[in-house]
């Protein structure tokens, strides 16, 4: 540590410029950390031409490793392959905490799993929640038990949420923290002038998949114009199911009550935002939901599914929660435009500065860093004890897989001593008295 301070490697397949809730919780926590005074580097995978090394705001160094997603954003599993470029970022940045997000990054877990075997502390934050029934959530269940089986700390980021990663890698709740996520309420403000009530603007923003109830959307919007002439749906975003969105308009006869904007980049949110009156989440499952944090910072009275971290997010009288069934959406309509007249926009959006900030999220994982580190230093036999304790079959097999990640990590400390790879400077960036930027390094 660099005098009390962490040197911490982020690692996702899901970052910048993808965009998505994983994609600003990483950036945002990055940020405020290095204004925290500690060191943060951000591995990902390639997005077209971006490969290498790039800085961002604030001096945060990004490592595009230049592997291709495979499925949803995510790498192909190579367990090995990533090893060599882990090891050598590692030892490169000096690294001391390795921080990994997401269960579906595959990048997230070959790095925590070698990192672990290499001796850096790790911690790792689950974004999402899965089942438990279907094959898919096994099989990932399974993979979250290994990965989190030799972790040093967890963070969750709904109570709903660290009960379900507890429930399914079978990691001690005490290693489990919850952390929510937060909203730059500096970009998310309301608008100067509130929009005119004459006509109900109800605001949709989400990737139109199931899991985030675009056919729940299907059937209430058709409802909600009928009940209401003066009801207008702004729907951004884009995915498979929007082809559905696009037939309802047409059967229904509704162009002009509905307008599909497609993906909205994360820039341009909250001028979407601040042109309506209520915001719309349909989603079937979600451990917090950050785009209801960022409409409520714009002034926008919520109306979401009652599913998963959702009630914990917002007071009651900033939030109507439904059913996911589209005659109980429907009744939460109703109720929030009866709610309008009593929402000041500025008012909500003061609450939220008060209640969400990314400065209070990068003190709080300070926290798990630190506790993180005071964690007990095991050896190999010790480690493999926890992977064998995962299943019959899988936790042999878990522990071959590590001894081999053991084995491959000698035989590049003998190909390539870390006494002989170079360590980077630090690039530190401040500023003088005329607000310019200025660029030190440090040894």
């Amino acid at each position: 540590m660099m005098g009390g301070k962490h040197r911490i490697l982020m690692v996702s397949d899901f970052f910048y410029p993808n965009f998505g809730g994983v994609e600003n919780h990483v950036y945002y926590l990055s940020q405020c950390l290095l204004k925290l005074g500690h060191k943060v580097v951000v591995v990902t995978h390639a997005y077209g031409n971006r490969s290498g090394v790039r800085y961002m705001t604030g001096g945060l160094k990004v490592y595009y490793v230049p592997w291709k997603p495979f499925f949803n954003q995510s790498t192909f599993p190579t367990l090995y392959g990533i090893l060599p470029v882990i090891r050598m970022i590692l030892i490169r940045e000096r690294i001391t905490i390795v921080h990994g997000h997401q269960t579906f990054s595959t990048l997230c877990h070959d790095a925590l799993l070698h990192a672990r075997i290499m001796g850096y502390k790790v911690v790792f934050t689950d974004h999402s929640l899965n089942g438990f029934g279907d094959v898919g959530s096994i099989h990932m269940n399974k993979v979250l038990q290994f990965t989190l089986a030799d972790v040093s700390q967890a963070i969750c980021v709904s109570h709903t949420s660290k009960e379900n990663t507890v429930l399914r890698s079978g990691l001690s709740p005490e290693k489990v923290f919850v952390i929510p996520n937060a909203v730059d309420t500096a970009m998310f403000k309301p608008a100067l002038e509130r929009p005119s009530r004459l006509e109900i603007v109800i605001v949709v923003i989400s990737r139109l998949v199931y899991r985030k109830g675009a056919d729940l959307l299907v059937e209430v919007i058709p409802e909600v114009c009928r009940l209401h002439p003066n009801v207008r749906f702004i729907i951004g975003g884009d995915g498979p199911k929007r082809v559905l969105l696009e037939e309802m308009r047409e059967k229904h006869s509704l162009q002009d009550r509905v307008d599909l904007l497609g993906a909205v980049p994360h820039a341009q949110v909250q001028s979407v935002l601040i042109s309506g009156h209520i915001f719309l989440n349909s989603s079937l499952t979600e451990a917090f939901c950050m785009a209801i944090l960022e409409a409520a910072s714009c002034g926008l009275l919520t109306v979401s599914t009652r599913v998963g971290g959702v009630p914990e997010v917002l007071p009651d009288d900033m939030i109507v929660l439904a059913e996911p069934n589209p005659s109980d959406m429907v009744h939460a309509i109703q109720k929030a435009i009866s709610m309008l007249p009593k929402i000041d926009p500025q008012v909500m959006h003061n609450r939220m500065k008060k209640l969400y900030n990314w400065h209070d999220v990068a003190k709080r994982t300070e926290i798990v860093y630190d506790r993180a580190m005071k964690c007990s230093n095991q050896n190999l036999l010790e480690c493999l004890s926890r992977y064998l304790s995962c299943g019959a079959w899988a936790g042999k097999l878990f522990c071959l897989v590590m001894i081999l990640s053991f084995v491959f990590w000698h035989l590049l400390d003998l190909w390539q001593p870390a006494d002989d790879i170079e360590e980077v400077p630090d690039v530190i960036l401040s500023h003088n008295n005329d607000g310019e930027m200025l660029q030190k390094t440090q040894e």
